[in-house]
C-alpha cells in the first residue's frame, strides 16, 4: 500500500502542475505528496482541490478514505431544535464508527442561506449533512485540512444555481438534427473534457430539472442543463464539483 501511495503521489505531482500551473510552489507540492502518501488521496478524482493557494480535501475524497479504512458506518440525524425549515436554517450530526467497537466521532454541519455559495442556495439541508459527515470522517482518519463543502458564502464559489438560459445554438427537435449531437452525446463530451463524476452529473441532472431520474425530464430542462453545465465547468469548475460533491452517497451504515 505504501509503495501504490507513493507512486500514487508521483502521479498527483504530475497532474496537479498540469491543472494549477502557476499556482503551484515546493511547499504546495510538498504538502500534497505529503497527504497523498498518508491517505491515498487522488487528484484524478478531484479529492483534493487548490483553492486560494491552499489544499482542500472534498465530501468523495473522504468518503474513499473510509471506504479504504474499512468504515464500520455512519450515522445522520438532524439536530431538530436548531432546525427552522422555513428559513433555510439546518444542522445535522453525524457519528462516524470506524469499527465494530468504535464510540464514534462526532462532527455537526450547520447550512443556511447566508453560509453556502450561490451555486448551491436551496439545497441548504443536504449541504448541511454533508458538512456534518466531512467533519466526522474528518475527526476519525485525523484529516487537519477543512473540505471544500465547508466554506461558506465567501468562498470561490459563485455563479447562477439553475436561472442559466439555455444557449441559442442548441435548438433541435431530436438533439441530432442539423448537424447537432444527440444530447446525451453532449453531456458524455462535458463529462469527459472537465473529468466529471457521471454518477453525480446525473443526480445534479435530475435535481436542476425536478424530475425522479434525467430521463424523466423534457428536452428543453436537459438542453437547459447541459447549458449550465458547460458554463459551470468553463467559468468555475471548483464551484461544480463542490456541487457534484454534495450529492455522493454516505457510506452505508452497517451497525
Amino acid at each position: 500500500m505504501k509503495r501504490h501511495f507513493r507512486r500514487l503521489a508521483r502521479i498527483n505531482v504530475k497532474l496537479a502542475k498540469g491543472k494549477w500551473a502557476g499556482e503551484l510552489s515546493s511547499h504546495q507540492l510538498q504538502v500534497l505528496r505529503s497527504l497523498t502518501e498518508h491517505y491515498g488521496f487522488a487528484v484524478a478524482l478531484s479529492d483534493l482541490l487548490l483553492l486560494d493557494r491552499g489544499w482542500y480535501v472534498t465530501h468523495a475524497g473522504l468518503l474513499r478514505l473510509a471506504a479504504r479504512g474499512g468504515c464500520n458506518g455512519i450515522r445522520v440525524e438532524q439536530v431538530r431544535h436548531f432546525c427552522d425549515p422555513v428559513a433555510g436554517r439546518w444542522v445535522f450530526k453525524a457519528t462516524v464508527y470506524k469499527s465494530p467497537s468504535s464510540k464514534g466521532f462526532v462532527g455537526y454541519g450547520d447550512a443556511d442561506p447566508s453560509n453556502v455559495s450561490s451555486l448551491v442556495q436551496g439545497a441548504e439541508m443536504r449541504i448541511a449533512e454533508t458538512r456534518a459527515v466531512n467533519r466526522a470522517l474528518r475527526k476519525a482518519y485525523g484529516i487537519g485540512l477543512c473540505s471544500v463543502e465547508e466554506l461558506g458564502s465567501a468562498s470561490h464559489f459563485a455563479g447562477s444555481a439553475r436561472n442559466h438560459e439555455p444557449s441559442g445554438s442548441s435548438h433541435s427537435s431530436n438533439g441530432s438534427s442539423h448537424g447537432q449531437p444527440k444530447l446525451r452525446d453532449r453531456l458524455c463530451v462535458l463529462i469527459r473534457q472537465y473529468n466529471l463524476d457521471p454518477t453525480l452529473v446525473k443526480a445534479y441532472a435530475a435535481d436542476f430539472c425536478r424530475t425522479p431520474t434525467l430521463k424523466d425530464a423534457s428536452r428543453e430542462l436537459v438542453e437547459s442543463f447541459i447549458s449550465h453545465l458547460a458554463t459551470a465547468a468553463k467559468e468555475n469548475r471548483d464551484g461544480l464539483l463542490c456541487k457534484l460533491n454534495s450529492y455522493a452517497q454516505p457510506v452505508e451504515v452497517k451497525l
